[in-house]
């Protein structure tokens, strides 16, 4: 349940309590190539059975209803054998509660105040193993302080250099390696050798995983990311799927 074949249209749930947003979306995303809504719900309760008896690739889910009772919608469809990705639809960029929802399980949070087509990209970027976090978000998450792990500690061995954050940077901004190798004056392969570092000192194989470690503070992002820079990318952009992955023996993670 919830592995999407190529070539499929990606399979979408709503679950939001307010019926004119929901039917509106629904009507709007039922339009779109490549995607297809299987069922609408107005409660977390009717959203699992849902969940329990159809193939459903991502769960567009209204924020509050993501974070209720410590995540327990999300682990609750865990238990039911939901193998799909999560994309909390959020009416603000709220910091302590969008560091909060990634770490219970979900793979982005979409602001209800973009664009329907970037509302597209995001579903399916996310469906494709990505995490997708709007710009606004980012900023915000960058000035939580408990973002800042001991390897924002220049007395700490593992203290990032500067490349390395400047990669990561470029990463959370969502650009390619060519892209980031460009902005900072350095070769395609340079810029892949950081970003497995980066992938070595986390215990990550993938970008998407890369980008959930440094919002759970296993790197030290706030400092990074509180820095001004003009190499981010821009809100269109969104976060990359896995698009270089190490070969390095690292500890295998999921992205759910």
């Amino acid at each position: 349940m919830g592995e999407q074949s190529h070539g499929d249209h990606i399979r979408l749930v709503l679950v939001d309590d307010q019926a004119l947003f929901r039917e509106s979306l629904g009507r709007l995303l039922a339009t779109q190539p490549g995607l297809q809504v299987v069922a609408e719900c107005g409660d977390t309760g009717n959203a699992l059975r849902v969940l329990s008896s159809a193939p459903v690739d991502v769960v567009l889910l209204d924020f509050d209803f993501g974070m209720e009772r410590g995540g327990g919608f999300m682990a609750a469809a865990r238990r039911k054998g939901y193998q799909g990705r999560f994309l909390l639809l959020a009416a603000a960029a709220d910091a302590g509660k969008s560091a909060r929802a990634i770490k219970l399980g979900a793979a982005g949070i979409f602001l209800k105040s973009e664009a329907a087509d970037r509302l597209v990209r995001a579903i399916t970027l996310v469906s494709n193993g990505a995490v997708w976090l709007d710009q606004r978000i980012i900023r915000v998450l960058a000035d939580r302080t408990e973002l800042i792990s001991q390897m924002d500690d220049p007395g700490h061995g593992n203290a990032l250099t500067g490349r390395e954050q400047k990669v990561l940077l470029g990463i959370l901004g969502g650009l390619t390696n060519r892209r980031i190798g460009e902005n900072l004056g350095l070769t395609e392969s340079s810029v892949k050798a950081l970003v497995r570092q980066l992938f070595h000192r986390t215990g990550v194989r993938t970008r998407s995983q890369l980008v959930r470690a440094a919002l759970e503070g296993s790197l030290g992002t706030a400092s990074v990311l509180m820095r001004p820079t003009q190499n981010a990318a821009s809100a269109e952009d969104g976060l990359k799927s896995d698009e270089e992955r190490t070969s390095l023996p690292v500890k295998p993670l999921t992205d759910n």
